[in-house]
């Protein structure tokens, strides 16, 4: 089992006791974002998570190029 894999199992557990709780998907998403970020702050300078962030906000549109090969 890869990473992605492993995280996705977590993820989809935590849906489901969150969903059984009444707790919205949204509200999930912004605490896995949080924990995200505080990892991330563990080992990584803050402009580089920031520059991670951006990265991911920029290719948010999977219909869109990605955004370094855009012209």
């Amino acid at each position: 089992m890869g990473t992605h894999e492993l995280v996705a199992r977590h993820v989809a557990a935590a849906l489901a006791e969150a969903q059984g709780r009444g707790i919205d998907r949204d509200v999930v998403a912004r605490c896995l974002l949080s924990e995200a970020i505080r990892l991330f702050r563990e080992g990584r300078p803050i402009d580089d998570i920031v520059a991670e962030l951006n990265a991911a906000a920029d290719n948010l549109d999977e219909d869109e190029p990605l955004a370094f090969m855009r012209p």
